[in-house]
């Protein structure tokens, strides 16, 4: 079975846990697309939704899924976003489609974080995906050298420009055995924005979609 349709097992496995009743955050990628694309296509509906990124946005608004602004709503009900990568902990990579900064404040503000993700995501340790940071521009050279010092070789994500005019720089060769401490490090950084580590905010669940079913973690 391929990667994509492991990734519409998990994403379709997600709408069991919608209510009518819900403000539902909703995360960026490709799991995700799979998710809004299953609940426009007669899944539960949900009375509004909170976006993560633009591109998510508009994919909403194509479902016709009504959009609130997060500053409009005392709580998110539950968030359901991708990973990069994720471990049984249920701590995570996230940021590869760079909307990392919006997708930590809505799993911040969520009651429940749901991740949806393919069985070829699951991993024992973190750090094989190069680890993305939102970086204020002018900041990039500065942030980068801080970074080395960590063991990692930080790599400018040229061309990216975030939701917030912003930069990323993906850090590879990383072995992450503490997210948290690590996440904690990061984000004392002048520059840094973002940590695209999910450790001090984990998921609650992880949905992984496999050759056999979905399993539950």
């Amino acid at each position: 079975m391929s990667s994509a349709e492991k990734k519409q097992r998990a994403a379709i496995a997600a709408l069991a846990y919608l209510q009518s009743d819900m403000v539902l955050g909703v995360g960026t990628g490709t799991t995700v697309n799979c998710f809004i694309d299953a609940l426009c296509s007669g899944g539960p509906r949900v009375r509004a939704a909170v976006s993560s990124s633009r591109a998510t946005s508009a994919r909403l608004r194509g479902a016709g899924i009504e959009l609130v602004d997060l500053n409009e709503v005392d709580a998110v009900t539950l968030y359901i976003d991708g990973a990069d990568e994720a471990t049984r902990r249920r701590h995570l990579i996230k940021g590869g489609g760079g909307a990392l900064t919006g997708e930590k404040i809505v799993a911040e503000a969520a009651r429940e974080f749901l991740c949806i993700i393919d069985d070829g995501k699951l991993v024992e340790t973190l750090g094989a995906f190069p680890l993305p940071i939102e970086v204020i521009p002018m900041a990039r050279n500065s942030v980068a050298r801080r970074l080395a010092q960590f063991g990692g070789r930080p790599v400018w994500r040229k061309g990216a420009i975030t939701d917030s005019g912003n930069h990323i720089l993906d850090v590879h060769g990383l072995t992450i055995t503490d997210p948290a401490a690590l996440e904690s490090d990061l984000n004392q950084i002048p520059g840094v924005v973002t940590v695209g580590l999910f450790a001090h905010r984990p998921a609650d669940m992880l949905i992984v979609g496999t050759d056999a079913g979905v399993i539950e973690i």
